[in-house]
């Protein structure tokens, strides 16, 4: 059942700008770009350096197993650092890196600035061991499993440079998510540290993957980065330490770099999904520069004088993305942060932005709706009128999130954007351009379909949806940046992603399009409650709740029930300076049946201080929904802090007891 969708917020807020345009200029724009989509991606792919070019823009022969830039020859390596090295940007600072410990006075312990020059220098050295001393080829796999260190982009850009496929894996996974992507992959090196720095604490890595060494027969070498300084168990002729191995390397080692198809692949990326065997998407290398190219410049407006910084973790595909190819392909000053935003103070992210002067910010909702906790005070004492541009990432931002932020921090007067992509597109699909062009901005909306993109919302039978009713955000044409499979699993790729309609990429979010054209992405379309018949997207109901200006965080939930099917139960997380009241419940649900309608009656609502997130900011709800349901919660080995199912688990308990006294 399709329903209307009551939009949340219909303010348009104009930004001046010379780049300034209405919405219907940008309509005949992007109608051109995807009336012949071959032509215009083949004059964006003409901006990269290409060492041979393609014969053909677009292989759609086997579809949807499509090839991009057919016979061109390029790497991703050679793009990011030799083209850089070799001009004027040689001494430009490439990577700002900061560690999470802190000195007495509050400075960062360790700051390490890596000029272009450094980086080429490095990646060239690296690339040598892994030629040399370990035999990698073409083609062949390795994984990495690291702390946000700078060794991470060296080793994901030395592999690129050898044509190596590498698997990135995030350092928050535990041995058996570990041990089933080296075996998935088949890699014959890992590369991870004897640890890392997280919340205080060092989080044991090279431990972790001993486990996962057990039963992963692939892996034939070891390398072992020391960050810090712990005592970790090294098996003969199996693990080294970075640094002995590095001793001989020299330093004006140079390795060329291989010429790789663009249809080559440049890694694996494993996607989790809440059942069945990890997802291994194979991004190919001529598209998905290409698409990050154009994003970069496009969404980001990138400019030589920026600082910018994108706060996730490389270990999922925004860092892939936005902190390694794309930023260093355009020749960026970036920021790399290795640990929690909030550590030690709920400051810490403001006080980075300062200190470094970032102007560009990506960071996530979830974050934001975290700081939002805090109060104002923590981001008014330090300096931000640095950033003069932000966007969103990893889930739907609700408006009062996007007006908090945008009021504190872009005072009033910078693009903010939401950009809509996953790790299957390989890039940004849906966003505002201020680097383009620049749309009215709508408070809690993705924008519009980038130039080249044609991106629609439909229902259950493929049609496209009416304006402002929920549908299925799928994408009509290829793009440069797509998956080029499943890693050995083609039939998977087609089942999961092109069967649910004929010819079209199924995303798998609800959307709506609303009168002007513009996405609203509500979430995944597996995470609906089913209420007597009706389908609500858990987005929409923790947008209602967040709405109150009580509200810091939601989580919601679908929880069985005899007679509706499901109902909703909230979690929410206060604001300092709100109490929990009967009163205050009352009038939060009220909030929700005003913004949603009458159908959205929360059951239950529970207040606790923590919700259980991922250490990306993403909102764990099948955690949640387990402790409810009392079923097995499952891996948290990702979990920021396993309190927080303490927290749901006392707040459910402390119901019941009261509800059978009412009894």
């Amino acid at each position: 059942m399709s329903v209307s969708w009551a939009l949340p917020f219909d303010k348009e807020i104009r930004i001046k700008s010379n780049k300034e345009i209405d919405i219907n200029t940008y309509k005949k724009i992007h109608e051109a770009s995807i009336t012949d989509v071959k032509s215009f991606w083949s004059s964006v792919a003409t901006e990269l350096d290409w060492f041979k070019p393609w014969e053909r823009v677009l292989d759609d022969s086997n579809p949807p197993f499509y090839k991009w830039f057919v016979g061109g020859e390029l790497n991703a390596s050679y793009l990011s650092v030799d083209r850089h090295a070799r001009g004027w940007r040689k001494n430009k600072v490439a990577l700002i890196w900061e560690g999470e410990p802190l000195d007495n006075n509050g400075n960062p312990k360790e700051v390490r600035k890596l000029t272009y020059q450094d980086l080429y220098r490095e990646v060239n050295r690296v690339a040598y061991l892994m030629k040399e001393r370990y035999k990698l080829k073409k083609g062949d796999t390795i994984a990495i499993y690291l702390p946000m260190i700078p060794e991470l982009p060296i080793f994901m850009l030395a592999a690129a440079r050898l044509g190596v496929v590498f698997t990135v894996v995030f350092s928050g996974f535990s041995s058996d998510a570990l041990a089933n992507r080296i075996n998935d992959a088949e890699a014959k090196l890992l590369i991870t540290a004897d640890g890392g720095w997280r919340k205080g604490k060092i989080v044991e890595l090279k431990n972790i993957a001993d486990k996962s060494l057990e039963k992963t027969p692939s892996v034939r070498h070891v390398i072992v980065v020391r960050r810090t300084g712990a005592k970790v168990n090294m098996v003969e002729g199996r693990d080294e330490y970075y640094d002995d191995v590095m001793k001989d390397v020299p330093l004006n080692t140079y390795v060329e770099p291989e010429r790789v198809k663009s249809e080559d692949p440049l890694y694996i990326l494993y996607t989790s999904g809440t059942t069945g065997k990890p997802k291994g998407i194979v991004h190919d290398t001529g598209g998905y520069m290409t698409l990050l190219h154009a994003t970069m410049k496009w969404v980001f407006d990138i400019r030589d004088e920026d600082v910018y910084w994108c706060t996730a973790d490389i270990g999922w595909v925004t860092g892939h993305s936005y902190i390694v190819f794309g930023p260093l392909m355009e020749g960026a000053t970036e920021v790399m942060y290795e640990g929690a935003l909030d550590y030690p103070k709920p400051d810490r992210w403001v006080s980075i932005i300062e200190r470094y002067g970032v102007s560009v910010l990506y960071t996530s909702p979830t974050a934001i709706r975290s700081f939002m906790k805090y109060g104002d005070s923590w981001i008014k004492s330090h300096d931000t009128s640095s950033v003069r541009l932000m966007h969103s990432v990893g889930e739907p931002i609700n408006p009062e999130a996007w007006e908090w932020f945008w009021k504190l921090v872009g005072r009033e007067e910078i693009p903010f954007g939401s950009t809509w992509w996953m790790t299957e597109t390989g890039g940004i699909m849906i966003s505002h351009l201020p680097g383009l062009y620049l749309i009215p901005l709508k408070p809690g909306t993705n924008g519009m379909p980038l130039p080249g993109i044609q991106a629609d919302v439909v229902d259950d039978n493929g049609n496209p949806a009416k304006p402002e009713t929920r549908g299925y955000l799928v994408i009509k044409q290829p793009w440069p940046g797509m998956p080029l499979t499943i890693y050995k699993d083609p039939e998977r790729y087609v089942n999961v992603y092109w069967s649910k309609f004929p010819n079209m990429f199924y995303a798998g979010d609800y959307a709506v399009k609303d009168d002007d054209g513009y996405f609203w992405v509500l979430g995944r379309a597996d995470e609906v409650i089913k209420v007597a018949g009706h389908r609500l997207g858990t987005y929409e109901l923790e947008s209602a709740l967040i709405e109150h200006p009580a509200v810091a965080e939601a989580a919601v939930i679908g929880v069985p029930d005899p007679i509706k099917g499901e109902v909703p139960y909230g979690f929410i997380i206060l604001r300092q300076g709100y109490s929990p009241s009967p009163q205050l419940t009352q009038e939060i649900l009220k909030t929700v049946r005003e913004k949603v309608g009458p159908i959205a009656v929360i059951d239950k609502v529970f207040f606790v201080g923590k919700l259980p997130k991922t250490r990306s900011g993403k909102i764990m709800r099948r955690v949640v929904r387990a402790v409810i349901t009392n079923s097995q919660v499952g891996d948290i080995t990702t979990l920021e802090d396993e309190a927080s199912v303490d927290e749901i688990r006392k707040a459910y308990e402390e119901f019941k007891q009261e509800f059978q006294k009412i009894s």
